[in-house]
């Protein structure tokens, strides 16, 4: 437990770091577009090679997928729900928002810190059923309200995950374990390398990312996003934590994974289809805060038990 408490004092510190650097302007927070490319491309598919070499394809694991997309189905019900009465634009807006998570630059830092290698393999499962709903879902929802069309176009959802290098290296490490083939002993040394650098410049990236100022106005919808967002995943992940408990990393990466900060990407597609794209950079930077306090106590409460 002590071990796990100091990799989250080392975590804090380093998102802090970030954050003075841009307050000092040693780093300007453009430069995490760079850095982000970096990760994305190059250090976070070589943890994923690395990690997932001779990986044994368990049901656990496969399942993952799936629970992963039936999650995000069950979040975007609960945000239309909630938001059915709204503007259109603030209702496309908040319920785009509500099924994807971020996995790959937030949670892969948290989880090799607490579980190693191991949480790797399960949150990176986790991810691929999270790709495709924020890749698809969330596009097309956030298409939908802002067109006012129901006309879905598979090739615009399709050409993202394409172009995912995470998602292809997923795939990738998947197939080689079905059919039992090894990469070359110097490529893994490599990406064990070069993967070393994925934690700090995840965590450095989020520091640059956070970003305080807000309009009061806009407190009563993000309020409302937030209780729908972190209820819906934590009465859904505390359930099924128990209904695992026979299976604890499963267990595990369900009860975090359901109150991960909202993906990245829902700002790319706000500033596309001309929503605020203010309000939604403030609720992913407000998420990233809530979810590192949320899973530092379930994390906590999980070591206990």
């Amino acid at each position: 437990m002590e071990g796990f408490q100091q990799q989250f004092i080392i975590s804090v510190f380093i998102i802090l770091l970030g954050y003075f650097f841009k307050r000092t302007k040693i780093l300007k927070e453009s430069d995490g577009q760079t850095i982000a490319r970096i990760v994305f491309n190059i250090t976070l598919p070589a943890l994923v090679l690395v990690t997932f070499n001779q990986m044994e394809i368990t049901l656990p694991l496969v399942s993952l997928i799936v629970i992963a997309i039936l999650f995000g189905l069950v979040a975007a019900t609960a945000g239309f729900f909630v938001f059915r009465s709204a503007d259109t634009d603030l209702k496309g807006m908040a319920i785009m928002m509500m099924p994807g998570v971020n996995v790959g630059l937030f949670a892969f830092p948290l989880v090799e810190a607490i579980w190693g290698r191991e949480g790797i393999q399960y949150f990176g499962m986790f991810d691929v059923g999270n790709a495709v709903i924020v890749f698809g879902l969330c596009f097309f929802i956030a298409s939908y309200f802002a067109n006012g069309s129901s006309k879905f176009y598979l090739r615009e959802t399709v050409s993202p995950l394409l172009r995912s290098i995470p998602f292809l290296t997923y795939m990738f490490v998947v197939a080689l374990n079905i059919f039992d083939f090894h990469l070359p002993t110097f490529l893994l040394d490599t990406a064990e390398i070069i993967s070393g650098a994925n934690m700090p410049l995840s965590l450095l990236l989020l520091g640059l990312y956070l970003n305080f100022s807000f309009e009061k106005s806009w407190f009563p919808l993000i309020g409302k996003y937030l209780a729908v967002k972190y209820g819906t995943g934590l009465v859904l992940g505390l359930s099924l934590f128990w209904l695992f408990s026979d299976y604890p990393m499963l267990a595990n990466t369900v009860l975090i994974g359901f109150i991960l900060p909202t993906s990245t990407t829902a700002v790319v597609y706000a500033i596309r289809y001309r929503y605020n794209a203010k309000i939604a950079g403030t609720i992913v930077n407000i998420t990233i805060i809530l979810s590192f306090l949320l899973i530092w106590v379930l994390a906590s409460f999980v070591a206990y038990h």
